[in-house]
């Protein structure tokens, strides 16, 4: 398994353009399915898992730490990466993510690469070509191999067009420009290393749509995504609706005991113990006085409680 991911990464590296595929991408619809087999749900045209519109919408309201123990219970624990810089300190980035790999300039690859995506259409520097691939609800997240001087894959005109399709934000180990202009577009905001006044220079797009490295974590096309000021947690889409739905569960959970707590009807003891019956009751009879604080059906509340064991 091993030598056949080191090898797609080597071959997403020299292969860019030569897929007939109107994506172009780097490593075929195929490869892709087969690296996210875990993935049973629907999927984009060029193989990216599609996770729900409607988890897209409830990870927002999840903190880092509760994804990130879910994740880790499950042995996922390169996932999470921190110390970013934001465009803004009030908007949340989540969706499902668009990656691009980025290197260090060389001529002859560059020009390669440069020359046969021109012939399959594409316009502009590479750092636009992920750019076209963006739908509604995507994450554009790049390995820039955290380059700041001349490493601003974005300015304020890149930023929107991606808004503009994708209705997003991007995470970038890397840097971006105009950071005044960027600061307008409503409703965007960027995870990044920093912020610097230069052009991009000696960079080039080597891999579209491929597992990428985002400093301590690694990133598959797909993964949503969940940035906030703490840091950006890569969530595998299969294991989307589970961690969402345990995140939720434990927030309340929290709400509930903290309530009787206040009300002084059970002790700490209680609460942090394994759970009586008597105090499973008490929180089945909360969620029926409280139904607005349920932030999913309670059928599939229902559902999942029965699998847990408290």
């Amino acid at each position: 398994m091993r030598l056949r991911f080191l090898t797609i990464l080597s071959a997403s590296f020299l292969a860019f353009g030569t897929l007939h595929s109107a994506h172009a991408q780097t490593i075929s619809k195929e490869e892709l399915i087969f690296l996210t087999s875990e993935w049973k749900g629907e999927r984009f045209p060029d193989g990216r898992p599609k996770v729900s519109d409607d988890l897209v919408r409830r990870v927002k309201n999840i903190t880092i730490e509760e994804a990130w123990v879910v994740l880790q219970n499950e042995g996922y624990n390169c996932q999470f990466d921190g110390n970013w810089k934001l465009l803004k300190d009030d908007i949340v980035v989540a969706g499902r993510a668009l990656t691009a790999q980025f290197m260090p300039s060389r001529p002859d690859v560059e020009k390669l690469i440069k020359d046969r995506g021109n012939k399959n259409g594409r316009a502009g520097n590479t750092n636009s070509w992920p750019i076209e691939q963006l739908s509604k609800g995507d994450v554009y997240v790049a390995d820039g191999f955290g380059k700041i001087a001349s490493g601003t894959l974005i300015g304020d005109n890149l930023g929107t067009s991606i808004f503009a399709k994708s209705g997003n934000g991007v995470v970038f180990d890397a840097s971006v420009r105009d950071l005044e202009g960027l600061s307008k577009i409503e409703g965007f905001n960027a995870f990044v290393r920093d912020f610097d006044p230069s052009f991009l220079k000696d960079v080039f797009l080597s891999g579209l749509n491929v597992p990428i490295r985002i400093g301590r974590a690694i990133v598959l096309p797909g993964d949503l995504v969940l940035a906030k000021k703490e840091g950006v947690i890569f969530i595998p889409a299969h294991m989307a609706e589970n961690v969402i739905q345990t995140a939720e569960f434990l927030t309340l959970r929290d709400k509930f005991a903290i309530q009787m707590l206040k009300e002084g009807k059970f002790s700490p003891g209680q609460i942090d113990n394994q759970w009586t019956d008597e105090l499973k009751e008490s929180f089945l009879k909360w969620l029926d006085k409280n139904p607005k604080e349920i932030p999913m059906k309670r059928s599939e509340l229902d559902e999942y409680m029965k699998k847990r064991t408290w």
